[in-house]
């Protein structure tokens, strides 16, 4: 208190100067003369106004309609000028509701751009990858037609070329002998008895015997006691299966001769790529083998069918290889300049004004004669997908404007607006003048939800059992979680959820209920394949998923990985990918464990993340085997 009162006397002049200024102040403002005058003025002003001229209009952002003023102003928001809310809506005979209208400044500062929609003539550049391969109608397989012992052989390694005609190698054979003998003692019998002579000499025949050996025997008199195989083509011996002194049997293969003067360039082409590929087709291609040289060819053929597990279909290119430089199993990479196949003008839009769920392609179109920017939400049937455009197979006419770029944040204001948009096609967002709150509820009252174990085990699973519920009509809602197997259902009362039990089980999945057709299951991609369920208790074992890296290069070390999983007991599923090099395995956690299963890969010559390869297992692996970067 002493230092107050001590500050107080130092500063009493300064204190006395601030209080005779704030009264002052006070006088000069609130003098009772100006508070009257300024009474009068606001009365004479309010009744010279008139009320019926006064405009109510309620002010808006165009980019966040939820802002409301009574008076012009910026958006708190984005700090756009406000504009009139009569100004949002169309002018016009007709007014379709769901227009979402927006100023010129607006759509400018949303970078709005909008393009009159054409037909043309979809083209799609494809790139391609593949192998050669031998021609598989060039391909020759000797087997023997009766039992002996090699005594000769003229082709000692495989990759050696040999003529049609060449000797392969000498056979001995007491068989063939008796048949000569039999042959010689029928043409005694050759005027008076021909069928006996012609039973023998087709006997040799059908023994792969030429005329001109047959000849050779009647003439000499004399069996051979040695035959010789002859090469049926011209070609490369690429598989020996004999080795001088070797017994064989009727029916023991003996050699396999391609002819590589022509070989097949087969193409992986997904799903997606098919529409676009027909025969005749032209592809230009590259051979690793051969950098700088450039090949093409048309399309000779494309396989019916599409291969269960990689998801792609063969596209054959016939390739001539008179001076055998091009060797089977290399790899080609190639490009198809194509226009779909038996499509001619078709209307086409830029990727960038496509809005998709998954379920719904959405497209904002413009309406015309608007003083403003104005929109309909509207959905779209989509056709292929044509390099930067997509084709539209319904829901766009010729000639309609549609917006280009800006399309999200058109759609975000129509949430906003409570107008249909891309997640909610009903409308539902934020909205002025209805209650959609109370509608929801309505709704809600008449619907119920259930949950029920569906098996399955990614993505593709999901969509798959999703789009299955979503089938039964009067389902509201579909929702599959991978990790706990349960499917959340939403439906409308009076709606059997054992049709939606049905209907899921003949997608591939079984259920609770329901187990799906053998047929129908074996035929779901490698990844899909889940433990299927055991209906005799209706109790699940415990299964778990994992993902281990596992070291690998090529589809035989695919193919020797999940053989390897596979073996060891409690495992249900083993899919390898080899661009990830990640390993997905269901297995039964009762029975085995991801220790166990990496050691039986890594004793196969495959790292695992725990356990490495041993080195001499290693080594005698394939060389495209060979994954470790030393």
């Amino acid at each position: 208190m002493k230092k107050i009162f001590q500050n107080i006397k130092e500063n009493f002049k300064l204190i006395i100067g601030v209080l005779v200024i704030g009264i002052f102040m006070g006088w000069l403002f609130f003098h009772p003369g100006r508070v009257a005058t300024r009474q009068v003025q606001e009365i004479e002003g309010h009744e010279g106004h008139d009320h019926e001229s006064e405009d109510p209009t309620t002010w808006t952002c165009s980019m966040h309609p939820q802002i409301k003023q009574d008076k012009p102003g910026q958006c708190p928001i984005c700090a756009m000028d406000l504009i009139p809310l009569i100004s949002m809506n169309a002018e016009g005979d007709y007014v379709d509701p769901n227009e979402i209208t927006m100023t010129e400044s607006a759509a400018k500062l949303a970078e709005i751009q909008t393009m009159i929609v054409v037909a043309g003539t979809p083209q799609k550049s494809i790139h391609l990858q593949g192998k050669i391969q031998e021609d598989e109608r060039r391909i020759s397989k000797l087997t023997a037609r009766f039992g002996g012992r090699i005594e000769k052989l003229f082709v000692n390694f495989t990759g050696q070329n040999v003529q049609k005609g060449e000797k392969l190698a000498t056979i001995y054979s007491p068989e063939l002998i008796t048949a000569q003998r039999e042959l010689l003692e029928a043409m005694t019998y050759k005027e008076t008895r021909p069928a006996l002579y012609n039973a023998a000499f087709g006997k040799l025949k059908l023994w792969d015997l030429t005329d001109a050996q047959i000849y050779s025997i009647e003439k000499n008199g004399e069996p051979l006691l040695y035959f010789d195989v002859l090469s049926p083509i011209s070609g490369t011996v690429t598989i020996r299966h004999v080795a001088i002194g070797d017994y064989i049997k009727e029916g023991t293969a003996l050699f396999k001769v391609v002819d590589l003067t022509w070989v097949w360039a087969l193409f992986d082409a997904y799903e997606t790529d098919l529409p676009w590929i027909k025969t005749g087709d032209k592809i230009e291609f590259t051979i690793q083998s051969l950098p700088g040289k450039l090949y093409s060819g048309k399309v000779s053929f494309i396989d019916p069918f599409i291969d269960s597990r990689t998801r792609v279909a063969k596209v054959r290119v016939k390739l001539k290889n008179t001076q055998f430089k091009i060797k089977p199993e290399t790899f080609i990479t190639g490009i198809l300049e194509s226009k779909i196949a038996d499509l001619g003008n078709e209307i086409l839009i830029p990727k960038t004004a496509l809005l998709w769920t998954g379920k719904r392609a959405v497209v904002y179109v413009k309406v015309q004669d608007r003083e403003n920017p104005s929109f309909l939400y509207r959905e779209i049937i989509l056709g292929p997908e044509a390099g930067n455009f997509y084709v539209v197979a319904d829901g766009l006419n010729e000639g309609e404007e549609i917006a280009v770029n800006g399309v999200f944040k058109i759609d975000a204001a129509s949430q906003l607006q409570g107008l249909p948009s891309m997640m909610n096609p009903d409308g539902g967002g934020v909205s002025t003048g209805h209650n959609h709150g109370d509608e929801s509820k309505k709704s809600s009252e008449h619907s119920e939800h259930t949950l029920f174990k569906v098996g399955g085990n990614c993505d593709m699973c999901k969509d798959r059992i999703e789009t299955a519920a979503l089938s039964v009509s009067g389902v509201t809602s579909a929702k599959w979680e991978a990790e706990t197997q349960e499917l959340h259902l939403n439906y409308n009362k009076g709606v059997s959820v054992d049709k939606v039990h049905k209907a899921i089980a003949k997608s591939g999945h079984d259920t609770e209920l329901e187990k799906a057709p053998d047929e129908v299951y074996k035929e779901l991609p490698g990844c899909c394949l889940y433990k299927r369920f055991d209906y005799s208790n209706q109790s699940q074992p415990e299964m778990e998923h994992t993902m281990v890296k596992v070291g690998g290069a090529c589809e035989m070390c695919k193919d020797r990985i999940e053989t390897a999983d596979l073996s060891v007991s409690g495992v249900e599923s083993a899919n390898w990918e080899s661009e990830s090099q990640l390993l997905h395995l269901n297995f039964d956690a009762a029975k085995t464990n991801s220790d166990a299963i990496q050691k039986a890969v890594a004793k196969v010559g495959h790292d695992t993340e725990k356990y490495k390869a041993s080195d001499d297992v290693y080594k005698d692996l394939p060389g495209c085997c060979l994954y470790r970067e030393e």
